[in-house]
């Protein structure tokens, strides 16, 4: 479900279920691999990828969470506590100790872009695959915390295409829009990744300091329009209930 490897200072973290759509038993896998990173010490970077060459994730499971019997025994795990549990992973990775890339090998669709987008930097792929937070197509009004995160990471008429006009957005479309930094084929792009990852990996050997840093960014009284921010909003997601 979650592969987790170290190769000197960095490491990969791949997606592996599918199209790495989120339920609860997804979101403890991916935990328990961040617990991992955080419990290292000295220089290190992130880079996470798919196993998938479609899909990045392709979000919400919804077909776990329109299920009459979504319960603890459910495969994917209990349907109550998901909205807590993954709002609470979100603000882990946008707050990691460590440099951060979103290696998007394929789809990255609603909860899957927000999971790139609490990375500290993005690279897709160029010639295939989407960037879209959907929950407009499917009828659904994004949470106050994940706009919250959309608005602080995107460029502000990027912001209002993706998350009101639920834009589909290209590799290239998504490079000039700012959602991400950099391109690349599907041969190169982990590989690319990886080098920046491995470049940026000194920058964690101060984690209290790059993680301060990031709270200062995104958490509590963000520096960011003076207003509570992504991470902040996402740990305690359970206040902006409409």
């Amino acid at each position: 479900m979650i592969d987790l490897e170290q190769e000197g200072e960095v490491f990969t973290l791949t997606m592996d279920e599918g199209e790495n759509r989120w339920n609860t038993t997804f979101v403890r896998a991916f935990s328990a691999a961040i617990d991992q990173i955080e419990a290292s010490e000295g220089p290190a970077a992130l880079v996470t990828t798919s196993a998938n060459p479609k899909f990045f994730s392709n979000g919400l499971d919804l077909a776990w969470a329109q299920s009459p019997d979504a319960t603890v025994e459910h495969p994917g795990g209990d349907r109550d506590v998901f909205g807590s549990e993954f709002m609470t992973l979100m603000s882990r990775i946008i707050t990691l100790p460590i440099p951060s890339i979103a290696a998007i090998n394929g789809h990255a669709f609603g909860a899957g872009l927000m999971l790139s987008l609490c990375h500290d930097q993005r690279i897709m792929r160029e010639d295939r695959g989407f960037a879209c937070a959907n929950e407009m197509q499917l009828g659904m009004r994004i949470p106050i915390p994940e706009l919250a995160l959309f608005r602080h990471k995107l460029p502000a008429n990027t912001f209002f295409e993706t998350v009101q006009l639920a834009r589909r957005w290209t590799g290239p479309a998504a490079l000039e829009a700012g959602i991400v930094q950099q391109l690349a084929d599907s041969q190169n792009l982990l590989g690319l990744a990886q080098a920046r990852a491995a470049e940026l990996a000194p920058l964690g050997a101060h984690r209290k300091t790059f993680k301060a840093q990031k709270e200062n960014l995104f958490g509590e009284n963000a520096a960011i329009n003076e207003i509570h921010g992504p991470a902040y909003m996402l740990r305690n997601s359970e206040k902006y209930h409409d």
